[in-house]
């Protein structure tokens, strides 16, 4: 029996003349008749000039050669339009998906609400009608309805937390940051921040969960929040290596707060390493700074100002009157005791300003005779003075990816600074306390209590020694961290001796160290190293406040106001996790490819 024939392996070629001659085309290796559109099956002269014999032959016989090929030209370009129609109108379904997507970003991050979208849509057509109405169409296909919005922004969060799953299975040492806040309607939303570093030594900073805890906020339910992110997020006990908190006894308690708890359940996992735990470092400067006990100095600026401030025609009164003396300063500001930073400005407007406050407070009737008594006005030019420095040192220790070394740094060298301080006082050297040098050329030594504010500056410095012995207790960690060519090799763990001694006696590593320095340097650690590696990776990990914690319920209180007080518990979620990270970005590409494009006239997307 003969073999059947196979005409594919025959390497047939399409002829370019067959084009003229019988008007077909090929495409992807098809002959295609340009007329109809019909398909040979098998690529042979005979098939193609039978076609073209028995359907056209009879509508072309009238053409000549210079007409047949201008035919075919025609014929060609209408073809390759009929076969990217379907792809452009695809293509241009995804742009307009992928638009909707970007501003839904945008609208997030802006801490905007969702019906923005409508606005902006709105305002782009108008604008596009002007400049190019040929695209106004595209524009109207993009979809930025309030549901919309809503969905991308929900949508971008689910990605986000996906990449940060994916990414965190890399980590070999992370730590939590956690604090707790209510919103607006009194919901109280827990923040958890992770930190997490992977064998190449890459840190990554970003929300971990934020939960709503609609009930009670004791140390077991915040323990059991804390817990349900962690094994959400299938992140292991056993590389969990510290846990930052706000002094709250919920948070920091030993017994039935989240610390202790969460010591017990690393020992129920059979965890070897020690929970690091910290009480968040700038909470404590400012909780520092009460030691002074001068609320008597504070109360009376503070009832000051709001005599001012707290009736328009008051403030309208004083503003006109600081304008008729030609002041430099116009106004005094508001002090609040959640914003620490304002009591500073507060302080030094009012010192600057007290003779002008001390005459509008008789204009008015009101008895201004502690704001003029010298004692009084001596107490709050040192409570002015400190307060900035506290204030220095509290913007020095805020931001994003602050280690946990340099901030221990700068509160060792704030209490230096506090013994100078101090020494100075007692000499009446006021080289950095201004408004006490004014104080002080006013009413001179014998009235100027410098004895009495060097006591105050030793009960300073010895309250930071107290609040942060629990970082002193890491100095050998972070000294090994910052520099492994000056730690003596008997104090060091045991686990890394060996590896130290190597790097010490490495001269090429210590030349590395001396020109890039340690935050550059621990990434040309050997991989042959791996203790020293997992130590720096453990201290790199550390959250040395709840900063970010903080930042988000900032962005919180923007976005869930009197205005959008019905905005969900997973409305809230998503935006505070699309506008707060920052390591990572929604994959819009891939979020894109997922969907059934569709115009916005059905308003529905897959």
């Amino acid at each position: 029996m003969m073999p059947k024939r196979k005409v594919d392996s025959e390497n047939r070629a399409f002829k370019n003349r067959w084009e003229v001659e019988y008007m077909f085309t090929d495409i992807a290796g098809k002959p295609v008749c340009l007329i109809c559109g019909a398909n040979v099956a098998v690529l042979k002269e005979f098939n193609l000039r039978r076609h073209y014999e028995t359907k056209h032959l009879d509508n072309l016989k009238d053409l000549n050669a210079e007409q047949k090929i201008q035919k075919v030209e025609e014929l060609k370009k209408k073809l390759t339009f009929q076969q990217t129609f379907f792809t452009r109108a695809k293509s241009q379904s995804e742009a307009a998906v992928k638009a909707s997507f970007i501003v839904a970003e945008e609208i997030a991050k802006a801490g905007r609400p969702f019906t923005e979208g409508e606005f902006l849509k709105s305002c782009m057509v108008k604008v596009c009608d002007i400049i190019c109405p040929d695209k106004k169409q595209m524009l109207a296909n993009v979809s930025l309805s309030r549901n919309m919005v809503a969905d991308r922004v929900c949508e971008m969060a689910t990605d986000l937390r996906t990449q940060l799953s994916k990414r965190s299975k890399d980590f070999i040492a992370y730590s939590l940051a956690v604090d707790e806040s209510t919103d607006m309607t009194d919901i109280a939303e827990l923040a958890i921040f992770i930190r997490g570093v992977d064998s190449d030594l890459r840190v990554t900073e970003e929300i971990l969960d934020i939960k709503p805890m609609h009930g009670t906020t004791t140390g077991k339910d915040i323990f059991e929040n804390v817990c349900q992110s962690v094994t959400d997020m299938k992140l292991p006990w056993e590389k969990l290596i510290g846990l930052t908190t706000d002094g709250a006894p919920a948070m920091c308690g030993e017994k039935s707060g989240l610390v202790g708890r969460m010591r017990e359940k690393m020992q129920e996992e059979n965890c070897t390493g020690e929970l690091t735990t910290y009480h968040c470092i700038i909470h404590q400067e400012a909780l520092c700074g009460k030691v002074l006990k001068m609320d008597h100095v504070m109360s009376t600026v503070t009832q000051t100002v709001n005599f001012i401030r707290r009736r328009g025609l008051n403030h309208r009164q004083f503003q006109s009157f600081m304008r008729s003396i030609d002041s430099e300063f116009a106004d005094i500001p508001y002090h609040t005791e959640v914003r620490w930073l304002s009591r500073g400005r507060v302080l030094n407007r009012v010192f600057e300003l007290s003779n002008e406050i001390c005459q509008f407070m008789d204009s008015k009737g009101k008895d201004s005779t502690v704001l003029r008594d010298e004692k009084w006005k001596c107490e709050l030019a040192f409570l002015a003075d400190i307060t900035a420095h506290l204030n220095a040192l509290n913007l020095q220790l805020q931001g994003r990816d602050r280690m946990i070394t340099d901030m221990y740094d700068a509160v060792k060298a704030f209490q230096v600074k506090l013994i100078l301080w101090e020494t100075q006082m007692l000499q009446c050297n006021l080289s950095h306390f201004p408004c006490c040098q004014v104080m002080l050329n006013q009413v001179g030594t014998t009235v100027f209590p410098n004895t009495h504010f060097a006591v105050k500056l030793s009960a300073l410095r010895t309250e930071f020694a107290r609040r942060f012995g629990d970082f002193e207790e890491q100095k050998k960690n972070f000294e090994l961290f910052r520099n492994p060519f000056a730690v003596d090799v008997e104090s060091a763990p045991v686990q890394i001796q060996m590896e130290l001694i190597e790097l010490q006696c490495n001269g090429t590593l210590k030349s590395k160290y001396d020109t890039a320095g340690p935050t550059e340097f621990i990434h040309s650690i050997p991989a042959a190293m791996s203790q020293l590696r997992l130590h720096v990776a453990r201290t790199l990990c550390l959250f040395g406040s709840t900063y970010l914690c903080e930042k988000l319920f900032s962005v919180m209180k923007t976005n869930k106001t009197a205005h959008r007080s019905r905005l969900t518990d997973e409305h809230l979620q998503s935006i505070l996790r699309v506008s707060t990270t920052r390591d990572l970005t929604p994959n819009i590409n891939q979020l894109v490819a997922k969907k059934r494009c569709q115009s916005s006239g059905s308003n529905k997307m897959a």
